[in-house]
């Protein structure tokens, strides 16, 4: 099968996208660190609760999790933080 996008799981974690974890007070020491982050080649790395079993029989219509995809979920908090760094265009 040809898609016509594939992640590049060579490309590095270039710069964080909003504020860390612990600035927004959504995690604390060892509980884990939900995150987003641009890559080099400027794809969009995020860190959060896989639920993709929790949500896989209740998709909405036109949307659907492949087998080597995840739904991850991240606090509000944590993308509101990051759209300042995400551009327009």
């Amino acid at each position: 099968m040809t898609r016509s996008w594939e992640a590049d799981p060579s490309s590095p974690l270039a710069r964080r996208l909003g504020k860390s974890a612990r600035e927004l007070g959504t995690s604390g020491d060892d509980d884990g660190c939900p995150d987003v982050w641009e890559l080099a080649n400027g794809d969009v790395a995020v860190i959060g609760r896989d639920l993709t079993g929790e949500y896989a029989g209740r998709l909405p219509d036109g949307a659907m999790v492949a087998a080597d995809e995840r739904l991850v979920v991240v606090p509000r908090a944590t993308l509101l933080a990051a759209k300042e760094d995400i551009p327009d265009a």
